[in-house]
């Protein structure tokens, strides 16, 4: 399989190059040093205690490589209009454009390169760190889980499976994936959200009454919406488990919380913001998730002077 992996970060590197061991597969960044790194020495991958480099070809945006069987989405969804828009010649009328990113509603960037039915959204339980430029720790080994929008009717899926799980992977076909982004997504949008805003660790959440009011009504909107959407949300046993985290992960930073302490842009448009785009389509009022959004944008752009 001819594939491309845009974005060269933990993840991204995680699955180049596992992929890479049967597979065409190119890492497209827009460092030019990171690039340079990958066809001069390749990339360094820490796992289960040991290390080893691989090999996969790279490639800067825009660079004739023809179009791919599938391309992989592993920016900062923030990012992924650009970057799919620098890498259109990587796309062709048979080529699938599939995305584990963090949050929900990629499909509506992706929709504007790629047909519906071209289109694989997920989630992966994989993780890791970049501890310095070609070299990367995987962390947590987990499922990846993966879906269309519309019937699989070329039988694409079972390829890919077969594809992945080749290379190591763990590869789970969900009939009702967006069941599965949004059961993720309810922690995301309450706990990640809150200790965005209070600059808090995720323990601070679970121990203070006002925090948790607030993550619950977080909680309370977003499943509003979810049962919209015809999914299934059992309000009482999510707002349990947002608690436990919380209890369970003391000193745990969420990524939202990171990026506005570094002075990064967050992915809030696709947290937060997702449920607050579906909750507009089906006239569902969300006013925590709006505000949400907006604050972070606020501490966004403070944070960045």
């Amino acid at each position: 399989m001819k594939i491309a992996v845009i974005g060269a970060g933990a993840m991204g590197s995680i699955y180049g190059c596992h992929l890479s061991l049967h597979h065409e597969v190119y890492m497209v960044d827009t460092s030019s040093s990171v690039v340079e790194h990958i066809k001069q020495q390749g990339i360094r991958l820490e796992e289960d205690g040991t290390e080893h480099i691989y090999c996969p070809r790279a490639a800067l945006p825009q660079e004739d490589l023809g179009n791919m069987d599938l391309v992989l989405l592993f920016v900062k969804s923030l990012y992924s209009k650009e970057a799919l828009s620098s890498n259109q010649g990587l796309i062709g009328p048979d080529t699938y454009v599939m995305t584990l990113q963090n949050g929900s509603g990629h499909e509506d960037i992706l929709e504007e390169f790629v047909s519906r039915d071209h289109i694989i959204i997920g989630t992966t339980e994989d993780n890791g760190a970049v501890l310095s430029t070609g070299c990367v720790k995987r962390g947590g080994v987990g499922n990846t889980n993966i879906g269309m929008l519309n019937e699989d009717k070329e039988g694409f899926l079972p390829k890919l499976k077969e594809a992945f799980e080749s290379c190591g992977f763990h590869v789970r076909i969900h009939e009702n994936i967006q069941q599965l982004i949004w059961d993720k997504l309810f922690t995301n949008v309450s706990l990640s959200a809150v200790t965005a805003i209070l600059q808090v660790d995720m323990g601070y959440i679970g121990a203070n009454e006002h925090a948790f009011s607030m993550t619950k009504q977080l909680i309370r909107e977003a499943v509003a919406v979810a049962r919209g959407l015809g999914l299934t949300a059992d309000e009482d046993e999510i707002i349990d488990k947002v608690r436990k985290t919380s209890q369970m992960s003391p000193n745990g930073r969420t990524s939202i919380r990171s990026d506005l302490q570094n002075g990064r842009k967050t992915e809030v448009d696709n947290i937060s913001g997702s449920v607050v785009r579906a909750a507009r389509r089906l006239g569902i009022p969300v006013p925590t998730h709006e505000f949400v959004v907006e604050m972070i944008h606020a501490m966004e752009e403070r944070s960045q002077g």
